[in-house]
Protein backbone atom coordinates (compact mmCIF):
# COMPACT_ATOMS: atom_id res chain seq x y z
CA UNK A 1 0.00 0.00 0.00
CA UNK A 2 1.33 3.67 -0.72
CA UNK A 3 2.01 5.91 2.33
CA UNK A 4 2.37 8.75 0.02
CA UNK A 5 -1.21 9.95 0.71
CA UNK A 6 -0.52 9.12 4.46
CA UNK A 7 2.23 10.98 4.78
CA UNK A 8 1.62 14.21 2.88
CA UNK A 9 -1.88 14.08 5.31
CA UNK A 10 0.29 14.16 8.39
CA UNK A 11 2.61 16.77 7.24
CA UNK A 12 -0.25 19.43 6.78
CA UNK A 13 -2.29 20.94 9.17
CA UNK A 14 -4.89 21.31 6.48
CA UNK A 15 -5.15 20.07 2.85
CA UNK A 16 -7.21 21.82 0.24
CA UNK A 17 -9.48 19.47 -1.99
CA UNK A 18 -10.96 20.24 -5.01
CA UNK A 19 -14.29 21.24 -6.33
CA UNK A 20 -17.09 20.11 -8.97
CA UNK A 21 -16.80 17.80 -11.50
CA UNK A 22 -20.35 17.81 -12.89
CA UNK A 23 -20.59 21.93 -12.93
CA UNK A 24 -17.55 22.22 -14.65
CA UNK A 25 -17.89 19.67 -17.51
CA UNK A 26 -21.50 20.94 -18.71
CA UNK A 27 -19.90 24.64 -18.37
CA UNK A 28 -17.59 22.38 -21.01
CA UNK A 29 -20.68 21.24 -23.32
CA UNK A 30 -21.41 18.13 -21.41
CA UNK A 31 -25.29 16.86 -22.21
CA UNK A 32 -27.43 15.59 -19.27
CA UNK A 33 -27.76 12.32 -19.07
CA UNK A 34 -24.34 11.49 -20.89
CA UNK A 35 -21.70 9.59 -18.38
CA UNK A 36 -19.00 11.77 -17.63
CA UNK A 37 -16.18 9.17 -17.59
CA UNK A 38 -17.07 8.40 -21.34
CA UNK A 39 -15.75 11.66 -21.57
CA UNK A 40 -11.81 10.34 -20.17
CA UNK A 41 -12.08 8.95 -23.91
CA UNK A 42 -13.39 11.31 -26.19
CA UNK A 43 -12.29 14.58 -24.63
CA UNK A 44 -8.96 13.67 -22.80
CA UNK A 45 -7.87 17.59 -23.08
CA UNK A 46 -10.98 18.35 -21.71
CA UNK A 47 -10.96 16.09 -18.23
CA UNK A 48 -6.97 17.75 -18.09
CA UNK A 49 -8.45 20.55 -18.33
CA UNK A 50 -10.96 20.07 -15.24
CA UNK A 51 -7.44 18.99 -13.14
CA UNK A 52 -5.90 21.65 -14.03
CA UNK A 53 -8.77 24.02 -12.58
CA UNK A 54 -8.02 22.45 -9.21
CA UNK A 55 -4.12 22.53 -9.71
CA UNK A 56 -4.18 26.35 -11.03
CA UNK A 57 -6.64 27.18 -7.78
CA UNK A 58 -4.47 25.72 -5.09
CA UNK A 59 -5.66 22.43 -4.47
CA UNK A 60 -3.91 19.75 -2.47
CA UNK A 61 -5.57 17.29 -3.97
CA UNK A 62 -8.54 16.27 -6.83
CA UNK A 63 -10.85 13.69 -7.52
CA UNK A 64 -10.62 11.93 -11.01
CA UNK A 65 -13.51 11.80 -13.36
CA UNK A 66 -14.92 8.10 -12.07
CA UNK A 67 -17.22 8.81 -9.94
CA UNK A 68 -20.25 6.92 -12.02
CA UNK A 69 -17.25 4.90 -13.34
CA UNK A 70 -18.47 1.24 -12.07
CA UNK A 71 -20.26 -1.59 -13.58
CA UNK A 72 -23.66 -0.69 -12.07
CA UNK A 73 -24.07 2.91 -13.17
CA UNK A 74 -21.93 2.27 -16.73
CA UNK A 75 -24.40 -0.42 -17.51
CA UNK A 76 -27.49 2.26 -17.82
CA UNK A 77 -24.71 3.45 -20.82
CA UNK A 78 -24.31 0.14 -22.07
CA UNK A 79 -20.67 0.37 -20.93
CA UNK A 80 -20.39 -1.65 -18.03
CA UNK A 81 -18.19 -3.72 -18.85
CA UNK A 82 -15.13 -0.98 -19.62
CA UNK A 83 -15.46 0.27 -15.98
CA UNK A 84 -12.12 -0.83 -14.73
CA UNK A 85 -10.98 1.07 -18.25
CA UNK A 86 -12.42 4.03 -17.99
CA UNK A 87 -11.42 4.31 -14.29
CA UNK A 88 -8.05 3.37 -15.49
CA UNK A 89 -7.86 6.16 -18.16
CA UNK A 90 -9.19 9.18 -15.28
CA UNK A 91 -6.51 7.94 -12.87
CA UNK A 92 -3.96 8.26 -15.96
CA UNK A 93 -5.04 11.90 -17.24
CA UNK A 94 -5.03 12.82 -13.46
CA UNK A 95 -1.20 11.53 -13.50
CA UNK A 96 -0.05 13.60 -15.76
CA UNK A 97 -1.36 16.84 -14.87
CA UNK A 98 -0.06 16.27 -10.95
CA UNK A 99 3.34 15.00 -12.06
CA UNK A 100 3.97 18.14 -13.89
CA UNK A 101 1.94 20.79 -10.73
CA UNK A 102 5.74 21.54 -9.50
CA UNK A 103 4.40 20.63 -6.36
CA UNK A 104 2.78 18.38 -4.41
CA UNK A 105 -0.76 17.18 -6.26
CA UNK A 106 -2.68 14.21 -4.73
CA UNK A 107 -4.38 11.92 -7.65
CA UNK A 108 -7.89 10.76 -5.53
CA UNK A 109 -10.23 8.06 -7.57
CA UNK A 110 -13.22 8.67 -7.07
CA UNK A 111 -15.16 6.06 -6.36
CA UNK A 112 -19.04 7.16 -6.49
CA UNK A 113 -22.65 4.44 -5.45
CA UNK A 114 -23.28 1.35 -7.06
CA UNK A 115 -27.01 3.56 -7.43
CA UNK A 116 -28.45 -0.08 -7.01
CA UNK A 117 -30.47 -0.69 -3.37
CA UNK A 118 -28.37 -3.34 -1.02
CA UNK A 119 -29.95 -6.19 0.16
CA UNK A 120 -32.30 -7.30 2.50
CA UNK A 121 -34.48 -3.81 0.95
CA UNK A 122 -32.88 -4.22 -2.61
CA UNK A 123 -31.46 -6.82 -4.63
CA UNK A 124 -27.67 -6.41 -4.91
CA UNK A 125 -25.89 -8.16 -2.42
CA UNK A 126 -23.32 -7.85 -0.15
CA UNK A 127 -20.37 -9.80 -2.22
CA UNK A 128 -21.56 -8.39 -6.17
CA UNK A 129 -21.15 -5.13 -4.33
CA UNK A 130 -17.29 -5.83 -3.65
CA UNK A 131 -16.72 -7.17 -6.47
CA UNK A 132 -18.12 -4.13 -8.62
CA UNK A 133 -16.14 -1.75 -6.06
CA UNK A 134 -13.21 -3.93 -6.16
CA UNK A 135 -13.18 -3.81 -10.45
CA UNK A 136 -13.00 -0.29 -10.11
CA UNK A 137 -10.28 0.42 -7.36
CA UNK A 138 -8.16 -2.09 -9.82
CA UNK A 139 -8.21 0.60 -12.52
CA UNK A 140 -7.65 3.56 -10.55
CA UNK A 141 -4.82 1.92 -8.69
CA UNK A 142 -3.35 1.22 -12.57
CA UNK A 143 -4.05 4.50 -13.98
CA UNK A 144 -1.73 5.63 -10.71
CA UNK A 145 -3.71 7.18 -8.25
CA UNK A 146 -2.34 7.64 -5.07
CA UNK A 147 -5.48 6.84 -2.71
CA UNK A 148 -9.06 5.93 -3.41
CA UNK A 149 -12.20 8.58 -2.75
CA UNK A 150 -15.39 6.80 -1.94
CA UNK A 151 -18.40 9.66 -2.06
CA UNK A 152 -22.36 10.71 -2.15
CA UNK A 153 -22.52 7.41 -0.61
CA UNK A 154 -26.05 6.94 1.72
CA UNK A 155 -25.83 3.28 2.68
CA UNK A 156 -23.68 2.31 5.62
CA UNK A 157 -24.08 -1.19 3.85
CA UNK A 158 -22.35 -0.02 0.60
CA UNK A 159 -19.84 1.88 2.79
CA UNK A 160 -18.72 -1.42 4.23
CA UNK A 161 -18.82 -3.19 0.73
CA UNK A 162 -16.15 -0.31 -0.53
CA UNK A 163 -14.22 -0.89 2.25
CA UNK A 164 -13.32 -4.51 1.92
CA UNK A 165 -12.85 -4.20 -1.86
CA UNK A 166 -10.21 -1.56 -1.11
CA UNK A 167 -8.42 -4.03 0.95
CA UNK A 168 -8.72 -6.46 -1.48
CA UNK A 169 -6.73 -4.15 -3.92
CA UNK A 170 -4.59 -2.80 -1.53
CA UNK A 171 -5.12 0.91 -1.41
CA UNK A 172 -5.43 3.68 1.19
CA UNK A 173 -8.69 5.18 0.45
CA UNK A 174 -11.38 8.31 2.23
CA UNK A 175 -15.05 8.05 2.09
CA UNK A 176 -17.75 10.65 2.63
CA UNK A 177 -21.32 10.29 3.04
CA UNK A 178 -24.20 12.73 1.72
CA UNK A 179 -25.97 13.70 5.22
CA UNK A 180 -29.37 15.52 2.55
CA UNK A 181 -32.19 14.36 4.52
CA UNK A 182 -32.48 16.36 7.89
CA UNK A 183 -29.03 15.67 9.10
CA UNK A 184 -29.01 12.21 8.04
CA UNK A 185 -28.35 10.58 4.58
CA UNK A 186 -30.97 8.51 2.98
CA UNK A 187 -31.03 5.34 4.40
CA UNK A 188 -30.70 6.90 7.77
CA UNK A 189 -27.30 7.51 9.25
CA UNK A 190 -26.42 10.22 11.58
CA UNK A 191 -22.92 11.95 12.21
CA UNK A 192 -22.39 9.70 15.23
CA UNK A 193 -22.95 6.45 13.45
CA UNK A 194 -20.69 7.08 10.66
CA UNK A 195 -18.45 7.42 13.23
CA UNK A 196 -19.10 4.33 14.99
CA UNK A 197 -18.97 2.33 11.80
CA UNK A 198 -15.63 3.84 10.61
CA UNK A 199 -13.86 2.68 13.92
CA UNK A 200 -15.69 -0.85 13.68
CA UNK A 201 -14.20 -1.40 9.93
CA UNK A 202 -11.27 -3.94 9.81
CA UNK A 203 -9.89 -1.72 7.21
CA UNK A 204 -11.27 1.75 7.76
CA UNK A 205 -10.03 4.93 5.90
CA UNK A 206 -7.63 7.51 6.71
CA UNK A 207 -10.26 10.15 6.23
CA UNK A 208 -14.02 10.29 6.34
CA UNK A 209 -16.52 12.98 6.41
CA UNK A 210 -19.56 14.67 4.50
CA UNK A 211 -19.88 15.73 1.06
CA UNK A 212 -22.26 17.30 -1.52
CA UNK A 213 -26.11 16.92 0.58
CA UNK A 214 -28.18 20.47 0.47
CA UNK A 215 -26.04 23.61 1.75
CA UNK A 216 -22.98 24.12 3.71
CA UNK A 217 -24.50 25.43 6.65
CA UNK A 218 -25.73 21.92 7.15
CA UNK A 219 -22.71 20.16 6.09
CA UNK A 220 -20.86 22.03 9.20
CA UNK A 221 -22.95 20.81 11.63
CA UNK A 222 -22.87 17.44 10.49
CA UNK A 223 -18.87 17.60 10.85
CA UNK A 224 -19.12 19.23 14.02
CA UNK A 225 -21.52 15.88 15.07
CA UNK A 226 -18.10 13.90 14.08
CA UNK A 227 -15.28 15.72 15.85
CA UNK A 228 -17.69 15.87 18.77
CA UNK A 229 -16.61 12.36 19.00
CA UNK A 230 -12.70 13.35 18.37
CA UNK A 231 -11.74 10.41 15.41
CA UNK A 232 -8.79 9.36 15.08
CA UNK A 233 -8.77 9.94 11.07
CA UNK A 234 -8.71 13.19 9.31
CA UNK A 235 -12.33 14.50 9.06
CA UNK A 236 -13.44 15.47 5.57
CA UNK A 237 -15.58 18.66 4.49
CA UNK A 238 -16.72 19.29 0.59
CA UNK A 239 -20.14 21.34 0.94
CA UNK A 240 -21.85 22.57 -1.98
CA UNK A 241 -21.70 26.13 -3.37
CA UNK A 242 -24.94 27.55 -1.74
CA UNK A 243 -28.22 26.17 -2.34
CA UNK A 244 -29.40 24.91 -5.83
CA UNK A 245 -31.39 27.31 -7.89
CA UNK A 246 -33.36 26.87 -10.82
CA UNK A 247 -32.65 29.80 -13.51
CA UNK A 248 -33.31 30.13 -16.79
CA UNK A 249 -33.33 26.47 -17.79
CA UNK A 250 -30.05 26.05 -16.11
CA UNK A 251 -28.88 24.63 -12.13
CA UNK A 252 -26.96 27.38 -10.44
CA UNK A 253 -25.70 27.41 -6.87
CA UNK A 254 -25.96 30.51 -4.93
CA UNK A 255 -22.98 30.37 -2.91
CA UNK A 256 -20.42 33.81 -3.65
CA UNK A 257 -16.66 32.73 -3.39
CA UNK A 258 -16.63 35.16 -0.16
CA UNK A 259 -19.06 32.38 1.52
CA UNK A 260 -17.30 29.79 0.55
CA UNK A 261 -13.85 31.50 2.04
CA UNK A 262 -16.16 31.82 5.19
CA UNK A 263 -17.06 28.21 4.79
CA UNK A 264 -13.61 26.89 4.18
CA UNK A 265 -12.34 28.76 7.33
CA UNK A 266 -15.40 27.69 9.58
CA UNK A 267 -14.95 24.04 8.15
CA UNK A 268 -11.23 23.83 9.56
CA UNK A 269 -12.18 25.86 13.04
CA UNK A 270 -15.49 23.03 13.05
CA UNK A 271 -12.68 19.86 13.02
CA UNK A 272 -12.20 19.07 9.26
CA UNK A 273 -8.78 19.09 8.15
CA UNK A 274 -9.61 17.98 4.37
CA UNK A 275 -11.50 20.92 2.93
CA UNK A 276 -13.14 21.16 -0.48
CA UNK A 277 -16.02 22.02 -2.25
CA UNK A 278 -18.54 20.00 -4.17
CA UNK A 279 -21.36 20.98 -6.78
CA UNK A 280 -21.30 24.08 -7.83
CA UNK A 281 -17.71 25.21 -6.12
CA UNK A 282 -15.73 26.83 -9.60
CA UNK A 283 -11.95 27.36 -9.75
CA UNK A 284 -12.76 31.06 -8.19
CA UNK A 285 -14.39 29.60 -5.17
CA UNK A 286 -11.53 27.26 -4.54
CA UNK A 287 -9.01 30.64 -4.72
CA UNK A 288 -11.08 32.19 -2.18
CA UNK A 289 -11.31 29.41 -0.10
CA UNK A 290 -7.48 29.00 -0.34
CA UNK A 291 -6.21 32.41 0.78
CA UNK A 292 -8.41 32.21 3.58
CA UNK A 293 -7.14 28.91 5.00
CA UNK A 294 -3.58 30.66 4.19
CA UNK A 295 -4.24 34.22 5.83
CA UNK A 296 -6.98 33.66 8.45
CA UNK A 297 -5.89 32.58 11.75
CA UNK A 298 -6.94 29.37 13.77
CA UNK A 299 -10.22 30.43 15.48
CA UNK A 300 -12.31 28.46 18.22
CA UNK A 301 -14.99 26.32 16.98
CA UNK A 302 -18.22 28.16 15.56
CA UNK A 303 -21.62 28.27 17.39
CA UNK A 304 -24.39 27.06 15.31
CA UNK A 305 -25.74 30.33 15.49
CA UNK A 306 -22.13 32.05 13.90
CA UNK A 307 -22.80 29.09 10.96
CA UNK A 308 -26.22 30.46 10.08
CA UNK A 309 -25.29 34.25 10.41
CA UNK A 310 -22.51 33.81 7.93
CA UNK A 311 -23.40 30.76 5.46
CA UNK A 312 -27.20 31.30 5.82
CA UNK A 313 -29.65 28.90 7.78
CA UNK A 314 -30.01 25.32 7.66
CA UNK A 315 -32.72 23.63 5.61
CA UNK A 316 -33.65 21.55 8.41
CA UNK A 317 -34.18 22.13 12.34
CA UNK A 318 -33.17 18.69 12.94
CA UNK A 319 -29.27 17.44 12.68
CA UNK A 320 -30.37 14.32 12.61
CA UNK A 321 -29.43 13.05 16.23
CA UNK A 322 -32.69 13.53 17.44
CA UNK A 323 -31.35 16.38 19.69
CA UNK A 324 -34.06 19.17 17.81
CA UNK A 325 -32.78 21.49 20.79
CA UNK A 326 -28.93 21.68 19.65
CA UNK A 327 -29.94 23.23 16.32
CA UNK A 328 -30.92 27.12 16.34
CA UNK A 329 -34.36 28.83 14.48
CA UNK A 330 -33.56 29.44 11.26
CA UNK A 331 -32.21 32.93 10.10
CA UNK A 332 -31.61 34.66 7.01
CA UNK A 333 -29.58 33.82 4.96
CA UNK A 334 -26.48 36.38 4.14
CA UNK A 335 -24.25 37.14 1.50
CA UNK A 336 -25.92 35.04 -1.04
CA UNK A 337 -25.74 35.71 -5.01
CA UNK A 338 -26.09 33.79 -7.98
CA UNK A 339 -23.35 31.97 -9.09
Amino acid sequence: MTTKFADFLNSRDWLLADGATGTNLFNMGLSSGDAPEMWNETHPDNIRKLYQFAVDAGSDLFLTNSFGGNASRLKLHNAGHRARELSRISAELGREVADTAGRTVIVAGSVGPTGDIMQPVGSLSHADAVEIFHEQAEGLKEGGADVLWLETISAPEEYRAAAEAFALADMPWCGTMSFDTAGRTMMGMTSSAMVDMVNALSNPPLGFGANCGTGSSDLLRTVQGFSAMTPSQAVIAKGNAGIPKYVDGHICYDGTPELMADYAVMARDSGAKIIGGCCGTMPDHLKHMREALETRPRGPKPSLDDIQARLGAFTSDSDGTGDDTAAPRRTRRSRRTQD
